[in-house]
């Protein structure tokens, strides 16, 4: 299986906890030499432009971010594509969930999923699109500029779900979201904030496997794609396991 990257990505580019040194470290090391990783490669600007407003793209340069969020777009958009024809990951940061068309905020700059998904849109290589978020928080960005298209359908399980239960809940909206699902590609924007030694305190490292392994399944069902952005998650010590299990689960 692929995995996007790139040593950028080590850069501690603002003081948030999305770019704090070790971050990405932590995922590096754990993923070991298990996968194929390839270099990211900036977005095209076209690309970004057919997401952001130009004021938008303005401010994120006057912030001396285009460079890296341009880089995580593309890694993005490499990871989509590939994703087409085989499972893929996009190890990659600042997230972008939390991105809208002519705003952002919550550490992200540029929307990492809806770059790449538009561009599979705008270049006719898919009709349809499912985007799985399972960050702690809401992915408002994203649903601000996907949702209008009409071809993308979203879920972010579990708002309020807390303790056992609420993680049995949990993965049951995960799976009765996929097994409803009739698109091309799925994407899954991978925050891992929510697990239970994280800012979310709910769900496993064996969950992030086996949401991932419901995508697979799904996406092989329906003769469609999947990948996977890596979007929150931020407590060093578990975040590299968590990400190994949902790239070995979407791998299968």
């Amino acid at each position: 299986m692929k995995v996007i990257f790139h040593t950028d990505f080590y850069v501690v580019y603002a003081s948030e906890p999305a770019a704090a040194p070790g971050r990405m470290e932590a995922v590096v090391e754990c993923l070991g030499n298990r996968f194929d990783m390839l270099p990211a490669v900036a977005a095209d600007p076209k690309d970004i432009e057919a997401v952001h407003s130009t004021k938008h793209i303005a401010r994120i340069r006057q912030q001396g971010l285009y460079d890296i969020a341009a880089l995580a777009a593309g890694g993005a958009v490499q990871a989509a594509t590939i994703g087409l024809k085989e499972p893929a990951f996009a190890l990659i940061r600042p997230p972008g969930h939390h991105a809208s068309q002519d705003s952002s905020w919550g550490f992200c700059y540029f929307n990492n999923m809806a770059v790449a998904l538009t561009h599979l849109l705008r270049t006719g290589r898919i009709n349809t699109a499912a985007v799985l978020d399972f960050d702690l928080h809401y992915g408002d960005g994203t649903e601000n500029i996907l949702s209008g298209a009409g071809v993308v359908e979203m879920l972010n399980p579990g708002t309020h779900a807390r303790g056992e239960s609420g993680r049995k809940a949990y993965l049951g909206e995960v799976e009765s979201f996929l097994k409803e699902l009739r698109v091309d590609i799925i994407g899954i924007s991978a925050g891992f904030d929510n697990h239970e030694l994280d800012w979310g305190g709910l769900l496993s490292t064996e969950d992030y496997f086996v949401m991932g392994r419901m995508v697979k399944e799904r996406a092989l069902e329906m003769g469609a794609g999947c990948f996977g952005l890596l979007e929150g998650g931020y407590n060093h010590c578990v975040l590299g396991q968590n990400v190994l299990a949902l790239i070995e689960g979407i791998s299968g």
